[in-house]
């Protein structure tokens, strides 16, 4: 019997102390590299997008991917990438942690704007604002002094 899946997960995490590290003008190729790397581990990369102190991912997990190796080895060798291309000058590590969403498959096209247009939404919000409504949106409680 062959497995059939369907796991849409929304990642988000931010650089070491939330730090404005990440530059419009070279951020492209650090998402084309971290798409090269969830292509290699099997995932359909959806939409990917960030700001200066954050990215969002939004992927299909291949059933043989458990999500904590997943984060940890793209943040390895992203982080990897960005030394070894001299990207981003400042950038110093990624925060430790991450937020990892379930999302249903219906929702797929209203997250890929989501993401795609985080330069618009971040005029209005902030990093630490968006990422407790959607803590509390899914109602994951949390300790604010851990989000600092």
């Amino acid at each position: 019997m062959s497995t059939y899946t369907q796991i849409l997960y929304h990642f988000v995490f931010s650089t070491k102390n939330r730090q404005p590290w990440i530059t419009p003008d070279e951020k492209r190729r650090l998402f084309m590299y971290m798409h090269q790397t969830l292509t290699n581990k099997k995932c359909h990369l959806y939409r990917i997008n960030g700001v200066e102190d954050h990215i969002h991912i939004l992927t299909h997990l291949h059933p043989s991917q458990a999500v904590s190796s997943l984060i940890k080895d793209l943040k390895l060798s992203s982080n990897q990438f960005i030394t070894e291309e001299r990207l981003f000058p400042k950038f110093n590590g990624w925060q430790e942690g991450y937020g990892g969403f379930t999302e249903s498959i219906k929702d797929k096209q209203k997250l890929i704007n989501y993401i795609k247009n985080q330069e618009e939404h971040h005029k209005k919000f902030s990093f630490l604002e968006e990422y407790k409504t959607i803590l509390n949106e899914y109602e994951i409680e949390f300790d604010p002094k851990y989000l600092i």
